[in-house]
């Protein structure tokens, strides 16, 4: 079922017109730099720096969650390996469950979202998903790998959002978040 939806994307939803904005989605997340660049803004500036305390921590958790943990244990091969196609990413040299995109595109999103009231929150929800779906346009995840990176993200989130406020309590983290 799995690969027959990724099928059907691939067969009525890819546009040559739009390769192009799907591979600089999926790679504008996926270096890595935005994701570090956007959290260390967070994190300098007063205001923000318990989101952006939040938004690391939960990177980390998801790094150990999905990147160390559960594609190795799982290892479900990308799906290009079942089902020829022309790829327009070069092949991807680590297994295909969870999304590590979607994972950590949840965890930082979703932690900002959780910690900011503000429009900018939307934004990056709206982003979060182009760079979701991204992964399913380009043929490198199955539906079900970006549906548990989205839920192993946010589950991230909250989890660092419990945390962090919880140790904000404490006297050294006051001084270590003013």
């Amino acid at each position: 079922m799995d690969l027959n939806i990724l099928i059907w994307i691939h067969q009525h939803l890819v546009f040559e017109q739009l390769n192009g904005f799907f591979i600089f989605i999926t790679n504008l997340w996926g270096d890595g730099i935005l994701t570090v660049l956007l959290t260390l803004f967070l994190l300098i500036k007063k205001e923000t720096r318990l989101t952006g305390l939040v938004i690391a921590v939960s990177l980390l958790f998801n790094l150990l969650v999905v990147n160390l943990t559960l594609k190795p244990l799982v290892a479900r091969p990308r799906p290009y390996t079942l089902y020829e196609i022309d790829m327009l990413l070069p092949v991807q040299t680590d297994f295909s469950f969870p999304s590590g995109h979607s994972s950590s595109v949840f965890a930082f999103v979703w932690a900002y979202f959780i910690t900011r009231k503000d429009r900018m929150r939307w934004i990056f929800v709206t982003f979060a998903l182009l760079v979701c779906f991204s992964r399913l346009y380009l043929f490198v995840h199955y539906p079900t790998d970006v549906l548990a990176g989205i839920i192993i993200g946010i589950l991230c989130a909250y989890f660092s959002r419990w945390l962090v406020f919880r140790f904000t309590n404490t006297t050294w983290m006051h001084k270590l978040l003013e």
